[in-house]
């Protein structure tokens, strides 16, 4: 007989759990008041995503959370992280709540209640109201504003279920994806306008904190979620050095480092002052981002392998915040999933040691997203094995592990995704779910061989 999974061992109160977003899996986009967010805007805007395709249906969760909430419950998972869309609370993105969005969210937190599940509410994963786009977005201190509000809805209506609140999901997107490189919603390319819009999520973020606690109503614990990479030059040439404190300061240290230190970063004047004066901040910004966190939540997919190359236009007029001069160039010999991402789990270990060793009174740490799409195809039996997904994890938490070892407050781990989902640019041709979804059946849910593999090791840590 084949010899029995030995599975990795992890604190007894190590929190175990799975990650969405509202916009990848909820569909139902008029439904119930819901308002039009840019994601709605930019998935219908000919040739912004792969083969056009868009959220309106999704994984039909908004109908379907039930369901879904059952196969958190089966798997074992003791918290379930989810955001709210914020179009569904407010469609012009101000003004009063709309009872139905909020009473969709009631629903969800009470059926996972309901399981034994935590609820781990994240604010804003990307879809910003329209109209607030149309008066400027984030670009503007006027949405941090009404980001402030939207939160003191949203917590005063379900403070008394949720514990868990997390601001922001990856700021570095929605500001670089979204309004530098123009992957992401809204799609634009911009130098000051992207790195204004960094400055006032971090502001949303501060001012929403400070709200939520004015009228905090028992335990909550409040934090942020951020996407951190660790960047490694692509060679021991000065210039790919040079590049990779570049590409660290665009998408570690604009977040990090008012956040966590209440600092600007050193270099920043150095790589953007020909494209901005920085006027959009305030004397009192860093006193009012960097709020007392009760946990930080650390998103990790891979490591950057930064090159020297010249990509910025010399017209500092035509010149957005992306073009710093770097570009990728990971190693040929990694693995690489399905987003052509280079797999190496010593990323985790080696961004834990760093956050350590640069910021003091680091607060709790949580891996709030780790996983990987590959290519899952059903079997002949209607199974889905994926034996690239189940090796990717045990990777990265033989990674936690080293951390929790080395004494690293490291406290949770969720895998991304639940389902298969709406990919952003890239529609529904990444798959990172635990739970394979039929896109030609109705929507059928079929967990994963990684699925069960998680369910077990989860199982394996109540054994003795």
């Amino acid at each position: 007989m084949p010899s029995e999974q030995v599975f990795r061992k992890f604190p007894d109160s190590f929190t175990w759990g799975v990650s969405t977003a509202s916009y990848q899996i909820e569909g139902a986009v008029h439904e119930d008041g819901r308002g039009p967010s840019i994601w709605d805007v930019f998935s219908h805007t000919p040739g912004a995503t792969a083969r056009g395709d868009h959220g309106d249906v999704a994984c039909d969760h908004y109908h379907r959370f039930r369901e879904d909430v059952a196969l958190v419950r089966d798997l074992g998972a003791g918290s379930y992280r989810f955001s709210v869309a914020w179009p569904r609370i407010q469609p012009e993105g101000h003004g009063p709540a709309n009872q139905k969005g909020l009473d969709f969210y009631r629903r969800l937190t009470d059926e996972l209640l309901d399981a034994g599940v935590e609820p781990w509410l994240t604010l804003y994963h990307w879809d910003l109201p329209q109209q607030l786009e149309e008066r400027g977005g984030w670009r503007t201190r006027d949405t941090a504003e009404r980001f402030a509000d939207y939160a003191a809805l949203v917590h005063d209506a379900l403070s008394d279920r949720v514990t868990w609140w997390s601001t922001l999901n990856e700021p570095y997107c929605t500001a670089f994806l979204g309004m530098a490189t123009g992957e992401h919603a809204p799609g634009t390319r911009e130098g000051h306008g992207a790195l204004a819009a960094a400055h006032h999520l971090m502001v949303g973020h501060g001012l929403a904190v400070q709200a939520m606690r004015a009228q905090r109503r028992g335990a909550e614990k409040f934090g942020i979620t951020l996407n951190l990479t660790e960047v490694r030059p692509a060679s021991a040439d000065p210039a790919d050095r040079a590049a990779a404190e570049r590409f660290d300061l665009m998408h570690n240290r604009v977040f990090t480092d008012p956040i966590l230190a209440g600092t600007f970063p050193s270099r920043e004047r150095e790589v953007w002052s020909d494209i901005t004066d920085f006027a959009f901040r305030r004397p009192d910004d860093l006193a009012l981002i960097r709020q007392p966190l009760d946990f930080l939540g650390m998103n990790v997919y891979c490591p950057t392998y930064a090159k020297f190359a010249p990509t910025a236009d010399p017209d500092p007029r035509f010149r957005t915040a992306a073009d710093i001069d770097v570009v990728s160039a990971p190693p040929a010999d990694l693995p690489r999933t399905a987003m052509g991402w280079p797999v190496d789990a010593t990323v985790l270990t080696q961004l834990l040691r760093g956050l350590n060793k640069d910021y003091r009174g680091l607060p709790p740490i949580y891996i709030t997203e780790n996983g990987a799409a590959f290519r899952d195809v059903p079997d002949a039996t209607g199974h889905v094995p994926d034996p690239e997904r189940i090796a990717y994890i045990d990777s990265h938490l033989g990674a936690v592990q080293d951390a929790l070892a080395e004494g690293i407050d490291v406290r949770g781990y969720f895998c991304w995704s639940l389902l298969d989902n709406f990919e952003w640019a890239y529609g529904y041709a990444k798959r990172f779910g635990l739970i394979y979804v039929d896109y030609d059946d109705d929507l059928r849910r079929v967990p994963k061989s990684s699925y069960h593999w998680y369910r077990d090791l989860i199982r394996a840590q109540g054994e003795s």
